[in-house]
């Protein structure tokens, strides 16, 4: 008779998180094979085998326990399902230990391989990657009708197919090469562990990066939302100084900006990492800035900008929420000055750079202002910004012509 239970083992160090482990049982052996998830000892009751999920102090860290509950169900119904196939006396697997014979908790199925790794993704607090798997995962599985995948069936034939269901949903081609190198890189991580041999089934799709539509306004667009008097709506007010003070602070982004600390801002000079990279920056901290912070009341202790609430520990769900707040607010001002393209905060980080590009700060200032990882990337994110120079170098080869 064999059995397969999880088990909990709590770190010896007091106020650490403990292992999630499977527990197989057979002939008298007992063998061990991690999970892969931690937890505190506080979230898991041992007497019924499960997470506490209500022990959790915020929603996203309940819906992390219920997902890692979803995901040990699954592993261990796929597990008794392979006893079923073995028999009761686990015959098939011969001498070898049982653990070998039922595989390592790593599914060879897509969707529940991806789904341990965007589990593993928020235990690593890497939200917004996990975010952009998760949204993979879905438009993956409704192409294929939520029905699950082995791994070792993807092939060139259906990711072509994927994609030209893409294109033919109206998908733009940069959005179709996201969804792309996502699921590359989640089929090359299972043949890293050799859940499947590397067939190279996303050679024949594109998985590039085409230019984007110029998402920077003018300086003198810039200079006219300034100077909207919009003291009769503070909502329309609060989104167009949160968008000054993102092109202020070299086009931060609004992640970056919401997560400030107060203790960030030290001797006049501003110190972060950039949640997307970990990039360690320093920006100077000048009078314009200093207006907005003042400009508006405390919401939390802690954090320089009023973003976050006291007393609402779901940081990443208020996040969110004033992001896109803050959008339609914007998008409603770029309306009101009848702008050519959608008013959004993330313009804020492009105009930075087109400006800074136009009064011909060198590349290099430009790229380390941003917090670019390097040359190549800041050179990608101005080829959409202004075509002006190309198009005063065709007036010089026309001209040529008029000689």
């Amino acid at each position: 008779m064999a059995t397969v239970k999880v088990k909990f083992r709590a770190s010896t160090v007091a106020g650490r998180m403990g292992h999630l482990f499977y527990q197989v049982v057979h002939d008298g052996r007992i063998e061990r094979m991690r999970t892969g998830f931690r937890l505190f000892p506080s979230e898991w009751d041992a007497g019924r085998g499960c997470c506490r999920i209500e022990s959790a102090a915020d929603s996203e860290r309940r819906e992390y326990l219920a997902d890692v509950q979803r995901q040990i169900r699954s592993d261990l119904e796929r597990f008794q399902r392979m006893l079923s196939t073995f028999g009761q006396d686990v015959t098939g697997c011969g001498r070898e230990p049982l653990s070998a014979a039922l595989g390592s908790p790593q599914s060879d199925m897509l969707f529940d391989f991806m789904q341990r790794l965007i589990l593993q993704l928020r235990e690593l607090n890497r939200m917004r990657t996990s975010e952009t798997y998760t949204a993979a995962l879905r438009s993956f599985a409704r192409f294929r009708h939520q029905q699950d995948i082995p791994l070792a069936a993807i092939d060139d034939d259906l990711i072509e197919a994927y994609e030209a269901d893409l294109r033919r949903s109206g998908v733009s081609r940069n959005t179709s090469s996201f969804y792309m190198r996502i699921l590359r890189a989640v089929y090359n991580r299972a043949v890293e562990k050799n859940l499947t041999p590397q067939r190279y089934p996303f050679r024949h799709v594109y998985t590039g990066v085409d230019k984007t539509v110029k998402r920077a306004i003018t300086l003198e667009s810039l200079r006219r939302l300034r100077m909207l008097d919009l003291r009769s709506d503070p909502h329309l007010d609060y989104a167009r100084d949160l968008f000054l003070l993102s092109f202020y602070l070299r086009g931060m982004s609004f992640v970056d900006m919401a997560y400030l600390k107060r203790s960030n801002l030290q001797d006049g000079v501003l110190v972060y990492r950039r949640q997307k990279t970990g990039q360690l920056l320093r920006i100077r901290w000048e009078p314009c800035m200093q207006a907005i912070v003042d400009k508006y009341p405390l919401r939390h202790p802690d954090y320089l900008l009023p973003v976050f609430r006291s007393g609402f520990p779901d940081g990443r769900n208020q996040y969110k929420n004033r992001g896109h707040l803050i959008n339609r607010n914007l998008k409603r001002l770029g309306n009101l000055l009848n702008l050519p393209i959608p008013l959004t905060l993330y313009c804020a980080r492009h105009t930075w750079a087109s400006v800074a590009r136009s009064r011909e700060i060198p590349l290099s200032v430009i790229s380390e202002g941003m917090g670019h990882d390097s040359e190549t990337t800041t050179r990608i994110y101005l080829a959409s910004l202004d075509t002006g120079e190309v198009d005063r170098a065709n007036r010089l080869v026309i001209d040529l012509l008029e000689i």
